[in-house]
């Protein structure tokens, strides 16, 4: 690996700007929703138009039951209308956790001498990706402790060999490798950020975990670079002008009013779509997590209730049409699941975030008493192997997809906007999830998962309005299931 460097922090983006206005956003909140007001905005979100803040503020501040409700279907609507019943996976993967910072919140923080401090070795990187593999993950996110040891010349030769490995399936003899690296790691420069485009990426994510300056300055002690709020807030900006197709953005809920936190995400994605005609392309928003050392009610202010994370997720989808949104497996099982039908389009499965964590991919799961804080970031509410969560989700109706088509044809950014009208879903989305569906169904599943998998297909082929489109499908599902060959998309 390369030697490494840390970021120039003089230099922000040229849209560089703290669009987060305490004072405004607080007024915001305090007003009383009306409930025709919340009817028109509904309609507005149902014909997939993104909502300004005043919008946003109005659905967060909807508290009424038959208001709640209308927003609940509308999200449902959109997510249907958008990205149909599919559900994309992927799984993260922990490349070290040597980290300079000393957040309240986070098992990796410099402080804590629980942690016991690793970075993946070469051979080990190819261990734990080849037993990723041995899953049937396609899709994964490298997460990196911010250290100067971990610059963007690291992450960029990282991300090299992740794509570099290759495993063969026992049960067909099929070549796999992972499709799409994303990055969550830290804020980088312009020269930083180009050099991890370079190597391949996916989407580079940076969490801002809390928009809520006093709380953020509480949580990120001075004289650490996650201190300074405005390089951190400026990143995905300096992201897209660098030509990284993707962004992701964040916030860890129970630091501030979870509030005021959802409609700061709003006016991140605004401010970028002002600034660059595109927003983010996923949005995260996981809950505090125990991790070790940490005395969590001592971090937690502002406790968010079941209710109220599946409220937000829901003024997300109607507030940004076209952003993914993630729910982790922070979330326990059955608040995941639940997330599903309110605009949740992707989620972790099967994944280990202990550094070196993927061993035993044949257990179907691990008790969350024996997860090894000590060596992770914070503790999972759901760890169930990738076959359960797989099998749930067919059972549930929906197509579990590992596609990652558009970005590798450029139907990203803007393009993928333009996409997202009716008739993507049908020509392109559907037909892509079901052939790497197929693909897992072959290769990695248990026979159990299969006989689901197997009827669900067929039953979302004889849906497709497209004969032409129809047949083609059938013939690739057709090659996947008789030979070895893989990744074949629209």
């Amino acid at each position: 690996m390369s030697t490494p460097s840390l970021p120039d922090m003089s230099k922000l983006s040229n849209s560089a700007l703290d669009f987060i206005d305490d004072v405004r956003f607080g007024e915001l909140l305090s007003k009383k929703s009306d409930a025709g007001r919340i009817r028109e905005i509904a309609a507005k979100s149902k014909a997939k138009q993104a909502l300004n803040l005043d919008e946003a503020a109005a659905l967060l501040n909807a508290d009424e039951p038959e208001l709640v409700e209308l927003i609940y279907d509308t999200a449902r609507q959109l997510k249907k209308d958008v990205y149909g019943n599919r559900i994309v996976l992927f799984a993260p993967f922990y490349v070290g956790n040597l980290c300079m910072n000393d957040c309240q919140y986070c098992g990796f923080r410099r402080s804590n001498a629980e942690q016991i401090r690793h970075t993946l070795t070469v051979e080990e990187l190819h261990e734990q990706v080849s037993r990723m593999l041995a899953m049937g993950q396609k899709r994964t996110i490298a997460v990196f402790g911010e250290h100067r040891n971990y610059g963007a010349q690291y992450i960029a030769d990282t991300v090299r060999e992740i794509y570099s490995v290759k495993y063969r399936s026992p049960k067909t003899g099929s070549i796999s490798s992972l499709r799409r690296v994303n990055i969550n790691a830290a804020p980088l420069d312009h020269g930083g950020y180009k050099i991890v485009r370079e190597a391949g990426i996916g989407t580079y994510q940076v969490f801002q975990e809390t928009y809520h300056k006093p709380t953020y300055r509480k949580m990120h002690p001075a004289g650490t670079r996650k201190s300074d709020f405005m390089w951190r807030l400026d990143s995905p900006a300096r992201a897209i002008e660098s030509g990284c197709d993707d962004v992701g953005l964040g916030a860890l809920f129970g630091l501030a009013s979870w509030k005021f936190d959802a409609l700061s995400l709003v006016a991140h994605a605004i401010h970028l779509m002002s600034n660059y005609n595109v927003g983010p392309h996923t949005i995260s928003f996981p809950r505090i997590r125990p991790a070790s050392g940490l005395h969590i009610q001592e971090v937690i202010d502002n406790n968010v209730a079941d209710r109220d994370f599946l409220r937000m997720i829901a003024v997300l989808r109607l507030s940004v049409p076209y952003t993914g949104l993630i729910v982790t497996a922070r979330e326990p099982a059955n608040v995941r699941q639940e997330a599903l039908g309110f605009g949740v389009s992707q989620l972790d499965a099967g994944g280990r975030i202990e550094i070196g964590g993927y061993k035993d991919i044949n257990s179907e799961s691990v008790d969350a008493q024996q997860q090894a804080l000590n060596r992770e970031q914070f503790e999972l509410g759901d760890v169930r192997s990738l076959d359960t969560v797989v099998k749930e989700l067919l059972e549930n109706g929906y197509i579990p997809s590992f596609c990652t088509a558009c970005y590798r044809l450029g139907r990203t950014g803007e393009v993928f906007m333009e996409y997202a009208k009716p008739g993507f879903i049908q020509d392109f989305c559907t037909p892509n999830a079901l052939s790497t569906l197929q693909e897992y169904l072959q290769d990695f599943a248990s026979p159990e998962t299969k006989a689901v998998g197997e009827k669900l297909v067929e039953q979302e082929i004889a849906k497709l309005p497209d004969d032409r489109r129809k047949q083609m499908l059938v013939q690739r599902l057709e090659k996947i299931r008789s030979t070895d060959k893989r990744d074949l998309f629209f």
